[in-house]
């Protein structure tokens, strides 16, 4: 039995698919939203809007694209595979927010145990003592448990950071991997984000 086939979503695209495609993307770089029906028709000659939808669902069934049904301007292009990376946290927002987000790095969830759902960039150096550095880039499962002295990624109030979770009674710590930091006595409201689950630096996992 032949393997499958291992293409990228593109490859089978016409010719002038790989066109529509290209406008589209321009529309999103360049504008900042994709085109509609009618637009497509007047760039490329259509005589009519079912012209254009019938590329559109040809390249959504291609992988290409992806519609949403009954907008105007109801076209997206898919994420790329591997892990988002989340940069700076702005203020009470959530943590995959699109404002957060720096790219995506092609690096599959699998190669971490349990998987990772996202990159997240370390700012400082509070967890050198573990090896973790300023500028790196550590793998993160989503999850709202974590046992103590388990390096978390944890929220409080509005400020997202990494640190080993330590849990005496009912006194509940956020401990850093460097004496030069004291540790974060939890008074008020904790929430885990995730569980550190690995590290990347210079693009390549540790």
């Amino acid at each position: 039995m032949p393997s499958p086939r291992s293409v990228h979503p593109q490859d089978d695209l016409t010719p002038r698919q790989r066109e529509i495609l290209d406008f589209i993307r321009n529309r999103l770089t360049v504008g900042g939203a994709p085109p509609t029906r009618l637009e497509i028709c007047a760039a490329f000659g259509f005589a009519s809007p079912n012209a254009a939808e019938d590329h559109l669902r040809a390249l959504a069934k291609k992988g290409a694209i992806l519609m949403t049904a009954g907008a105007a301007r109801g076209i997206r292009l898919p994420a790329p595979p591997g892990l988002p990376v989340i940069g700076a946290v702005a203020a009470g927002s959530p943590l995959l927010a699109v404002e957060n987000q720096r790219g995506t790095l092609p690096i599959a969830p699998e190669l971490f145990s349990p998987r990772a759902d996202y990159l997240l960039q370390v700012r400082g150096n509070s967890m050198s003592g573990v090896g973790i550095l300023d500028g790196d880039l550590l793998a993160v499962h989503r999850t709202v448990e974590a046992r103590s002295g388990q390096i978390v990624v944890a929220r409080l109030e509005d400020e997202v950071t990494v640190k080993r979770l330590q849990r005496r009674g009912s006194r509940v710590e956020l401990m850093a991997e460097n004496p030069e930091y004291a540790p974060i006595v939890v008074n008020g409201p904790l929430v885990i984000e995730g569980l550190v689950v690995g590290l990347i630096r210079g693009g390549r996992p540790l």
